[in-house]
């Protein structure tokens, strides 16, 4: 019989708001892999327009965790990180990729930290530093310009050409990072794409562009792209079914004023596995 792979992920749940865990579990396990998950924190919303919510870190559960899977001879096909909350959080992912990956494991790092010239509130250089580290572990990292940037200590600029985009990957690639998936690479007008760099070489992919943004479109991306890598996919063909299945979600929410908060991706999960099929 086939092996039956099994990810696991590691990010923060907002029990409302489609983002993070909410959207990992149910795109990955669409994408017929069985997901395994590790809650960094507990939210009742996410943070983007919401006020007053609840919030439980859960940093100092997460060294028993891994001990107990240790124990058990639990191991895993790969593991999928997004949103951490501290540095504490990076030491112990780093810890958990060490110790829980099984034979043939791969590393996906969304080092979400940062969008649009600025990183998230709570952030600093030293979180910055950490992820350097994480990302030096990452069989495929995937970050935004702004989070690309960072990690390579490039000055930020929305105005930029082919060679400044390559000089970029080159210093993910000396972070220590195998293969680079970079996201909202844009060289055209109404147009954006996904560069990706690694063993099999440099490809791009272009697709449309859609004014309307959506919160946890960047979860929703790199769980369809984990999920289409651990099915099989080359990264080129994992990066570009990501990126078709984000564009569908983003339509399917076009036009609807009350979902504000996320990406409805539910009601398109389907073309996900067809794009994957």
């Amino acid at each position: 019989m086939k092996k039956y792979p099994k990810i696991l992920t590691i990010q923060d749940i907002s029990c409302v708001g489609q983002c993070s865990l909410t959207v990992a579990l149910p795109v990955i396990s669409a994408c017929g892999i069985e997901t395994a998950v590790l809650p960094s924190a507990v939210l009742s919303t996410h943070t983007a327009g919401f006020s007053g919510y609840t919030f439980r870190d859960l940093t100092d559960d997460m060294p028993a965790i891994c001990d107990h899977w240790q124990k058990e001879g639990i191991t895993f096909d790969a593991i999928y990180t997004g949103y951490l909350g501290s540095t504490k959080q990076i030491d112990y992912v780093c810890n958990i990729i060490d110790t829980c990956s099984g034979a043939g494991s791969v590393s996906v790092i969304d080092p979400a930290m940062a969008d649009h010239g600025k990183l998230y509130p709570g952030f600093d250089a030293a979180f910055v530093e950490a992820m350097k580290g994480l990302c030096a572990k990452a069989d495929y990292v995937l970050p935004n310009l702004t989070e690309a940037c960072l990690l390579t200590g490039i000055e930020y600029t929305t105005d930029y050409d082919r060679a400044y985009i390559d000089r970029i990957v080159a210093g993910l690639h000396a972070l220590g990072a195998k293969n680079v998936i970079f996201t909202g690479v844009s060289f055209a007008e109404g147009r954006t794409g996904v560069l990706v760099s690694g063993a099999d070489g440099v490809s791009y992919y272009e697709h449309e562009f859609l004014p309307n943004s959506c919160h946890g479109t960047g979860d929703i991306y790199s769980s369809a792209f984990t999920g289409a890598l651990v099915r099989g996919k080359s990264a080129a063909d994992a990066a570009r079914i990501a990126a078709d299945y984000t564009v569908e979600c983003i339509k399917e929410t076009a036009g609807d004023k009350d979902h504000w908060y996320g990406a409805r991706f539910e009601p398109v999960l389907g073309k996900l596995i067809e794009m994957l099929a």
